[in-house]
């Protein structure tokens, strides 16, 4: 597939089901994710050698060009995996967790301000700005990170060339997705809660995750 069919049906895909994640779990079909979507024959072997599946690589660099483009929502959702929405369940998702009433963790509140006062932003210089360099500082950052994308406070926006690799680049979602967030805060949250749930009756995964978050901002 060329590049533009390749993304078209991608948005496509995320469009239809809501929610995908962008690789599979150990090629399970469950929770369903883009490669399965774009390539419902193929099991993915995670290889970056000589002998690297194409479509894998293609499927990262496609990530971040959909990420960028915002006609779709990424953030590092379900468990630490990166998980792209439709803008139309994304907001039903932010008034249901209804981010905007949270009040983050210390730490968190921290990169959050950091996000704040100017988004997007690398990783890299957020969490050197926030001074969590170091192991410690490593499981603060990853804690609170982990926080943020559950609570829907956080969305990925593309890549950073900063340094030996390219660093994730994220923003708040306030900023970001001014629009959506916006919508969402007019949203009832419990109509909204209803409809998550009955969309993710077909993803038990996401079902569950869903309503372990729902736990935590309850």
């Amino acid at each position: 597939m060329r590049g533009a069919s390749i993304e078209a049906k991608a948005l496509a895909a995320v469009r239809e089901h809501g929610a995908l994640l962008v690789y599979p779990i150990t090629n399970r079909k469950a929770p369903r994710s883009l490669w399965s979507a774009l390539y419902p024959r193929s099991e993915m072997n995670w290889a970056w050698d000589e002998n690297a599946d194409d479509r894998v690589v293609g499927l990262w660099h496609l990530r971040e060009r959909l990420a960028r483009s915002r006609k779709v929502v990424y953030a590092k959702w379900f468990r630490g995996r990166a998980v792209f929405f439709s803008r139309e369940l994304f907001v039903q998702m932010l008034a249901a967790v209804a981010p905007w009433s949270l009040v983050p963790s210390f730490d968190a509140r921290e990169i959050l301000g950091l996000l704040e006062e100017s988004s997007p932003q690398s990783t890299k210089s957020v969490r050197r700005e926030a001074g969590l360099g170091g192991k410690q500082g490593e499981r603060v950052w990853q804690h609170s990170m982990n926080e943020l994308w559950a609570a829907l406070l956080v969305v990925g926006t593309g890549e950073v060339d900063d340094g030996a690799f390219p660093s994730l680049e994220v923003g708040a979602t306030r900023l970001i997705f001014e629009d959506l967030w916006d919508e969402a805060s007019l949203v009832d949250r419990e109509s909204a809660r209803s409809r998550v749930t009955e969309h993710f009756q077909a993803e038990p995964a996401f079902l569950k995750h869903f309503r372990e978050i729902l736990q935590t901002v309850a």
